[in-house]
């Protein structure tokens, strides 16, 4: 996966900031980043933050059959791993050109500086040395890899202890932490690299250029220097031609940068050291800051617990009971109670309200139809005294009333007294809402 690109305007943006001697993050041209050192419980483990950039380093050995050119000495081995946690830029499995330029100079760095005293870490002559083996793994990635690489090899070099071996004829015994203590690697000096980024055809420099800055840069140049100011390696890349004095300048900002970061390691060792010492906590967690989300730990506040029991007789006695306390429960139905004040349970008043009005409309329908059947036994007699037979259909668009005469009706009518016409009777359609009643004369 590649990298998204810088547009057009931050490119500009960051030129012309470079070209006012100003940096996006407000740091000054010979300015590094925060430089944090954190080492684990383990030996020969840590953590390097420069920046937001950071790098873990691990230290390990083993015996092994030394080279044939060189019996009585050891083995160093130094690996880089650039992972896709650290940069989506990066693939897992396939070495790119950079990861490539970065271990080669890692390596002349610190192998063929001659850092470590290889012959120290000869066992046998010709039989078994100590092959140490620097695995440095990138966490995130956000520029100058390169310092934070050195900064945490040469820092997990220096903490790192080797178990204590002792020899008898051709037998090899090697020792636990537990019999014998660790033995430190012997360390010469200690070679840092600083870079420089040059902008304009190495018009303007920088050092320690963020990623931002990395890919807008024309040049680069590394210098690896101990605080002795002897340079251990020099590598310059991107095709800028530098001057003489340019090298110049740039080795005496090294030396300064280099006695400055030296001092750092050694004090977080010296403080690693005094806490190992005296027994306390040491490791990752215990550097993390307290009083945030990350944090594992926070300061413990005192309590007074001896007199608590006198103090909650006297906070009872003073204080007043609040009014209408009910002490008992009361019962308001079965398998319910309150106690104390409160309101009273009114979930499922609204269920029997339904019920009740349910069984008025049950009722109510019960009425009508049994005055529907009367009405129809009443149409089953003989209307002899009725004069005529009305329907009503009162339906929901309109009210029609349809008169259905009869012959015998008619004739019987004139006869019929006046309470018989008064009880003539009167039908409903079945579609029918509303009950209305309407006598015809």
């Amino acid at each position: 996966m590649r990298e998204t690109p810088l547009s057009s305007c931050e490119r500009a943006f960051l030129v012309q900031a470079i070209t006012d001697k100003k940096r996006v993050d407000g740091r000054q041209t010979y300015d590094y980043r925060n430089i944090k050192i954190t080492f684990g419980t383990e030996y020969g483990c840590c953590i390097v933050e420069l920046g937001k950039t950071r790098v873990l380093g691990q230290v390990s050995c083993e015996l092994v059959a030394p080279k044939m050119n060189r019996p009585t000495e050891g083995i160093l081995f130094f690996n880089l791993e650039l992972s896709s946690m650290a940069s989506p830029a990066f693939e897992t499995g396939r070495p790119s050109e950079l990861l490539v330029k970065l271990n080669r100079l890692l390596e002349r760095c610190l192998r063929n500086s001659k850092c470590i005293d290889t012959e120290s870490l000869c066992v046998q002559a010709g039989e078994k040395v100590w092959q140490i083996r620097v695995d440095l793994h990138l966490l995130n990635h956000e520029g100058n890899i390169m310092d934070a690489a050195s900064i945490a090899a040469v820092a997990a070099l220096c903490h790192f202890r080797r178990p204590d071996v002792s020899v008898q004829g051709e037998e090899v015994t090697v020792y636990s932490p537990e019999e014998r203590d660790p033995v430190p690697l012997s360390m010469h000096h200690m070679p840092i690299c600083v870079s420089f980024a040059f902008f304009q055809q190495g018009t303007f420099l920088l050092v320690d250029p963020s990623e931002r800055e990395e890919r807008v840069m024309d040049g680069l140049l590394v210098i690896a220097m101990n605080k002795h100011r002897e340079i251990c390696t020099i590598q310059s890349s991107g095709g800028i031609m530098l001057l003489k004095e340019q090298v110049l300048r740039c080795s005496k900002v090294a030396g300064v940068k280099v006695a400055e970061i030296t001092e750092l390691i050694q004090k977080a060792l010296e403080n690693d050291r005094k806490i190992r010492k005296e027994g306390g906590k040491f490791g990752f967690a215990e550097s993390l800051p307290d009083q945030k989300i990350t944090a594992l730990k926070i300061e413990k506040n005192v309590v007074d617990t001896s007199n608590v029991k006198d103090k909650a007789e006297k906070i009872i006695s003073e204080s007043q009971p609040p009014s209408d306390v009910v002490t008992k429960p009361v019962v308001r139905a079965v398998g319910t109670a309150q106690i104390g004040e409160g309101i009273e349970n009114t979930w499922g008043e609204l269920e029997e309200e339904e019920d009740e009005e349910e069984e008025d409309e049950d009722d109510d329908d019960a009425d009508i139809v049994s005055t529907s059947i009367e009405s129809d036994k009443v149409t089953e007699k003989p209307a002899k005294k009725t004069s005529a037979d009305i329907v009503i259909s009162d339906s929901e668009e309109e009210d029609v009333v349809i008169l259905q005469p009869e012959p015998q009706a008619k004739a019987s009518s004139s006869q019929a007294p006046e309470e018989d016409q008064d009880k003539s009777p009167v039908r409903k359609t079945p579609h029918s809402k509303k009950k209305k009643k309407r006598s015809s004369h």
